[in-house]
């Protein structure tokens, strides 16, 4: 069943055509006075002023068309030419019914479903993950829940970094430390030990400890930066150190995600296109895009009014810059611009169907990375223009408003923030009173890091993405306000009524709508559709928190206002535990869309 608002926008297009005007004018959205009216229609001006009549005449015109139909109780003029609609409360019960009852639970199939990509995740290889992965982890972890859910065809991909600088920086410091090691005979070709010789640990001190040597000494960064172009190059004992290396740090990316109830289609890095890239470089040389400079091969991506030389003050100073990329240095290596055009040929080539958009769930401050990978992927024809987006995001801050830090100074890594969530979880629980007498030990763990997980997740998403935001994990651990735990307590209170009723042989039945706070209740259930539907197409996932506190809201107000389980007329109370069912329905939904999990109980 389509939601009120698309079923009264398409009345309301209908009757602006009847009139010879445009069906766009019919868009019909939730009422800012609620106390006035369901919903409104705003399209009389705009369409009266580009046909030359009075507006609170076509207004009147369109409204007496609204009428007729069997869904609106009033349609009325306001102002200047506002209508006002009113809808039935058949037409609220059987919307209500429809949330229960079908599986979408409200929301409605996007139009135009794509083959989608969104690369997000994104961590380095031997690098312990940090509080700034978080972001990309849930923003793209719920894109790919809910365009997944609204019909799109999606692939996630974490996209390791595994092919840069730090991989000869491991190569290297592993050398000097196990300089034994068949790996670095050079006249050695395999078999090699299944065995790593490292484990994560190790990766975690090796990397920072090489990494500030070549700071340090110009001769040991040549070392990695040989190393790195040997790798490659394809150099046997470095390659099946490369993959011992991802083996290792793969097995402890995935206990952190999980935790985080984060999932991926595909483990790629970007290793895996090492082989696309001479077929890449020729597809640039081919189509003229691509000059060799010192032996090194660039392809400039400026277009006409960038790199405007500037004159000032005796220096000159380009306006709208626009930097070259670089193919391949003069070592032979490649970087990121590279991997990540020979990953986009790669998805071109190889992902059944052709992806039509590929989404980058990844820091804003790398907008110019993108917009040049972008520009030469379409230069070159890997993708048609339009068919890549950067869905930047902002920083997880600490109360002074820069980038969240531990107390010494140093970046908190993303395993230390799941483990805080979990014990200021279980503290918050313990303070609140709120589990049952009867939960066992290994229940109460799994309510925990329910908690933990829907404050780290929901506290996030509920930010405008590209915003940044103040990371207070009192705050978002709350059973109170705009929290992921609070919706948690809101649906296990629904789910707890609706048991106990269960219990009692009082089962939901048929929806009547008659009293001011069911109807409100259902109107904020007709929202989930459009919820869903906006962050789809904005990419903006607080959108759909939003819609959710609000509903939770909803719930709470509808609870206060009438009794539900001690209802004594039969019919009405077996109304409002359907009303109870579609709210719980939508509410597990919405959560789930958010990689929230609901427990049973708590």
């Amino acid at each position: 069943m389509a939601s009120l608002t698309k079923d009264l926008s398409a009345a309301a297009s209908a009757a602006f055509e009847a009139m010879g005007l445009e069906a766009r004018w019919g868009d019909v959205r939730r009422s800012d006075k609620p106390e006035l009216a369901d919903f409104q229609c705003n399209g009389a001006m705009g369409a009266a002023k580009k046909a030359g009549k009075i507006p609170r005449d076509v207004a009147a015109e369109v409204a007496a068309a609204l009428k007729e139909h069997e869904m609106v109780l009033s349609a009325e003029v306001a102002g200047p030419g506002f209508i006002n609609i009113r809808v039935s409360d058949a037409a609220l019960a059987a919307r209500a019914e429809a949330v229960r009852d079908e599986r979408m639970a409200g929301a409605e199939g996007a139009s135009d479903p794509q083959v989608t990509v969104i690369d997000f995740g994104g961590p380095n290889v031997a690098k312990p993950m940090h509080v700034g992965h978080l972001r990309s982890a849930v923003i793209g972890d719920t894109l790919r829940r809910l365009l997944t859910f609204l019909g799109d065809d999606v692939t996630g991909d974490v996209h390791l970094g595994d092919w840069g600088l730090q991989m000869g920086h491991l190569v290297t410091e592993l050398q000097d430390e196990q300089p034994g090691l068949i790996y670095f005979d050079a006249d050695f070709t395999g078999p090699y030990p299944e065995e790593p010789p490292v484990t994560i640990d190790d990766l975690a001190r090796m990397y920072p400890a090489a990494s500030a040597k070549a700071k340090e000494d110009p001769a040991r960064l040549e070392r990695s930066q040989k190393a790195v172009a040997e790798l490659q190059a394809g150099r046997p004992g470095y390659r099946a150190l490369l993959k011992h290396f991802i083996d290792v740090s793969v097995a402890a990316l995935k206990v952190d995600y999980e935790f985080l109830n984060v999932h991926f289609d595909l483990w790629k890095g970007e290793s895996d296109v090492d082989d696309l890239i001479p077929e890449l470089v020729e597809q640039f040389k081919a189509a003229g895009l691509a000059r060799e400079d010192d032996g090194a091969w660039i392809v400039d991506i400026a277009r006409e009014g960038e790199n405007v030389p500037v004159e000032k003050d005796g220096k000159t100073t380009l306006k709208n810059p626009m930097p070259p990329i670089m193919l391949i240095n003069s070592r032979g290596g490649t970087g990121y611009h590279t991997t990540d055009l020979a990953t986009i040929l790669d998805r071109m080539e190889n992902l059944k169907p052709a992806p039509q958009r590929m989404l980058y769930v990844v820091d804003q401050r790398q907008a110019l990375h993108f917009q040049q990978v972008f520009r030469a992927a379409e230069m070159v024809g890997l993708i048609d223009e339009g068919r890549l987006e950067h869905i930047g995001f902002g920083t997880v801050n600490g109360p002074d408003g820069k980038p969240f830090k531990t107390r010494e100074g140093g970046v908190l890594r993303l395993a230390d923030l799941n483990a805080m969530a979990f014990e200021e979880a279980q503290k918050k629980i313990t303070e609140a009173g709120k589990l049952p007498e009867d939960m066992g030990p290994e229940e109460r763990h799994e309510v925990a890091a329910n908690v933990a997980l829907a404050a780290l997740r929901f506290s996030d998403l509920m930010n405008t993405r590209t915003t940044n935001y103040v990371f207070d994990l009192d705050k978002f651990t709350s059973f109170e306000g705009k929290t992921g735990p609070y919706l948690l307590y809101a649906a296990v209170r629904v789910k707890s009524l609706l048991r106990r009723a269960t219990e009692e042989g009082n089962k939901p039945g048929d929806i009547v709508i008659g009293h001011d706070a069911e109807r409100a209740l259902v109107l904020q259930l007709d929202n989930f559709a459009f919820a869903c539907l906006q962050a789809r197409e904005k990419r903006m996932p607080h959108v759909l928190c939003e819609h959710l506190y609000n509903l939770a809201q909803a719930f709470s107000s509808f609870y206060a206002a009438l009794p539900i389980a001690a209802e004594g007329d039969e019919a009405t109370r077996a109304s409002r535990l359907g009303l109870a069912s579609a709210v719980l329905k939508q509410l597990e939904t919405g959560l789930d869309l958010l990689g929230i999990r609901v427990p049973e109980r708590m």
